[in-house]
């Protein structure tokens, strides 16, 4: 079973940097794709960016492109997201998600983690 468990969130002014980690462990993760989702509230879900595991492939949102950072360490199972020029619509719950169906709501996900900038 595969277990998902962010850290590094935490409260940040404008312009700040943060860093995520998900620690991934239950199985090899030989062909998935490891993403970052977030949630504002009373906002739906939002994807942020994914990279496979295997190849390092990166993809990101359009609000997020130029200041966030998607990577893995394959040796420590653990996929960061470094968080760059951060500004308060950035604040929400961010989500890590593992997935191989091609599905995300079909993967595993972590417990999540606040991020909070403040203006």
């Amino acid at each position: 079973q595969v277990q998902l468990v962010e850290s590094g969130g935490g409260l940040v002014q404008a312009g700040g940097s943060l860093r995520l980690s998900c620690a991934a462990s239950g199985r090899t993760f030989s062909g998935y794709r490891m993403g970052w989702f977030r949630q504002a509230p009373g906002k739906e879900r939002e994807f942020v960016a994914d990279i496979t595991w295997s190849v390092g492939s990166t993809y990101y949102a359009d609000s997020v492109k130029g200041r966030f950072t998607i990577s893995r360490d394959n040796a420590k199972n653990t996929v960061f997201l470094q968080m760059n020029s951060l500004k308060p619509e950035d604040t929400a719950v961010y989500y890590c998600a593992a997935d191989r169906s091609g599905n995300w709501d079909r993967g595993s996900w972590g417990q999540g983690t606040q991020v909070t900038v403040s203006s």
